[in-house]
């Protein structure tokens, strides 16, 4: 299950960042997460929960905002909505559609007190 090591280097990230500002507690974490990127949303949610516990980050509310999936296809010559890695493009059927969008993940914003 690599959500346990992506929930690991979000406690790193938010726990650097807290204590460069002097937080005494984080808030809030926002992350975006791309409908390509392959994380599965509850067991990171789950693992954020094991692994923020008795840190700056305990009791944090997770906010995840959802980044649509988007392609380039090759035959169109132009972005098209993706929903899920090697779908056929939706404008022509085409599978020559190169994912272009919603493959990242990345912690967007912090709440601190």
């Amino acid at each position: 299950m690599h959500e346990m090591s992506l929930a690991e280097s979000v406690r790193g990230i938010v726990e650097d960042a807290a204590g460069a500002q002097g937080a005494q507690r984080v808030k809030t974490v926002v992350l975006e997460i791309g409908e390509l990127s392959s994380v599965e949303v509850e067991a990171l949610r789950f693992c954020l929960d094991v692994v923020l516990r008795d840190s700056l980050a305990d009791g944090a509310a997770i906010e995840i905002e959802a980044v649509p999936g988007v392609g380039w296809c090759l035959a169109c010559d132009r972005a098209v909505p993706l929903a899920q890695r090697y779908d056929p493009c939706p404008e022509c059927g085409g599978y020559q559609v190169r994912p272009t969008g919603g493959t990242e993940m990345r912690v967007k914003e912090i709440e601190v007190e």
